[in-house]
């Protein structure tokens, strides 16, 4: 792990979820960037735990397809999968379009507010240049935008399929400036402010369509990051 300091693991919780978690977290953030070799005898000794645990929750990652083993060789961030996070950004398209229609309808003068309120703080996480801060503001933006739909579910639904998708969005944020997303988002909540919802549908297709437009370039930076990248052209 990169961090100069380990967050201890929690001694009431079972030992595994919590290194899958922080793991899983780690590689879709870009701590853990596609191809780096991960070792279990390091997990173990950086949070002073047994290799056994350790050895399930890379079993988990490599089922969510975040961990690649290779025989004689060892245990590596597996490249992100450009089909996956496509496939990913359409599915998302398609509920979070009803999400906004369904809040430009039935947004109350408190539920703008606090989406406007989310929003000033992705402002600042831009201005003050923190790129991760603004990537958690911007997935609290959209699980709101689930909550006061009334399908909070929604988000842990997605959350697996995101995998793929955030790994790229969270490069895009590192290498971009976040003032068009920001605009985006603003655009959302005019249009829910409003009580427009084929306006507030219109806006998220095209914030979520955006990943497509930065994916190209993304890759040129990073080609060494992805897999199955013809599936992008």
């Amino acid at each position: 792990m990169k961090s100069a300091k380990v967050v201890p693991l929690a001694p009431e919780q079972s030992v595994a979820p919590q290194l899958h978690q922080r793991l899983r977290a780690a590689i879709v953030s870009g701590d853990l960037l596609p191809g780096e070799r991960i070792s279990e005898t390091a997990i173990a000794a950086t949070y002073d735990v047994s290799r056994q645990p350790v050895r399930e929750a890379f079993i988990k990652l490599a089922e969510e397809n975040l961990l690649v083993v290779r025989p004689q060789r060892g245990t590596f961030i597996r490249r992100i999968s450009i089909a996956s996070a496509l496939t990913a950004r359409f599915i998302r398209e398609a509920v979070e379009a009803d999400i906004v229609r369904r809040n430009a309808q039935t947004a109350t003068p408190t539920t703008v507010a606090a989406l406007e309120a989310q929003l000033e703080k992705q402002k600042k996480a831009a201005a003050n240049n923190r790129p991760a801060e603004f990537m958690r503001l911007d997935e609290a933006f959209h699980r709101l935008l689930a909550e006061y739909a009334g399908v909070p579910d929604v988000s842990d639904y997605l959350e697996s399929l995101n995998l793929q998708m955030n790994r790229v969005r969270n490069l895009s944020a590192r290498q971009f400036a976040p003032d068009k997303l920001i605009q985006q988002h603003c655009d959302i909540v005019a249009a829910i402010k409003s009580g427009d919802p084929d306006a507030a549908e219109q806006a998220l297709r095209t914030h979520l369509r955006e990943i497509q437009n930065d994916l190209p370039l993304i890759i040129a930076a990073n080609p060494d990051y992805f897999e199955d990248t013809e599936t992008a052209k």
